[in-house]
């Protein structure tokens, strides 16, 4: 009972214009999906990675910049990231470590740079990158691997 009303705090103060994640707020552990897109984040709180049991995570459309936290690493059954619509500059090299992502939108950000650890994403199906600006040199390296994966970009 905990768990769910710290999500539903966590809800509450997000559609009160809340621009973070609360860091005493976890979501509830049974939940397997987290749809905090539009919210005008800024930053996400580590307390969003605690959630082991998480598949898909929306956190597209708000106002998150720089890089995800390398916390991301924990969340080892997520299978959806859409991190899509944002201001961020990086991609975690930690995100190579979520073995099971199928789906990673990271379109429509300012990401110049990505870490060859992306090519660890060996369940990766789909990887949208359009409408950034990210060399032809780091497209080369990912598309070399992993194998199967269709990655879109402008």
């Amino acid at each position: 009972m905990k768990q769910h009303v710290a999500l539903f705090t966590l809800l509450i103060l997000l559609g009160a214009g809340c621009t973070t994640t609360p860091a005493t707020s976890s979501p509830a552990a049974t939940s397997n999906t987290l749809d905090l897109h539009g919210r005008g984040l800024t930053s996400v709180s580590s307390s969003v990675f605690e959630n082991t049991a998480l598949e898909e995570l929306n956190l597209s459309d708000n106002m998150l910049t720089g890089a995800l936290p390398g916390e991301i690493r924990h969340l080892s059954n997520l299978r959806v990231l859409d991190a899509s619509d944002n201001q961020m500059t990086g991609v975690p090299a930690e995100i190579g470590q979520l073995s099971r992502l199928e789906v990673l939108d990271l379109s429509n950000n300012a990401l110049t740079g990505l870490p060859n650890e992306l090519g660890n994403l060996t369940s990766l199906r789909q990887f949208d990158l359009r409408g950034n600006n990210v060399s032809q040199q780091d497209l080369e390296g990912i598309r070399a691997k992993p194998p199967n994966t269709d990655i879109l970009v402008d």
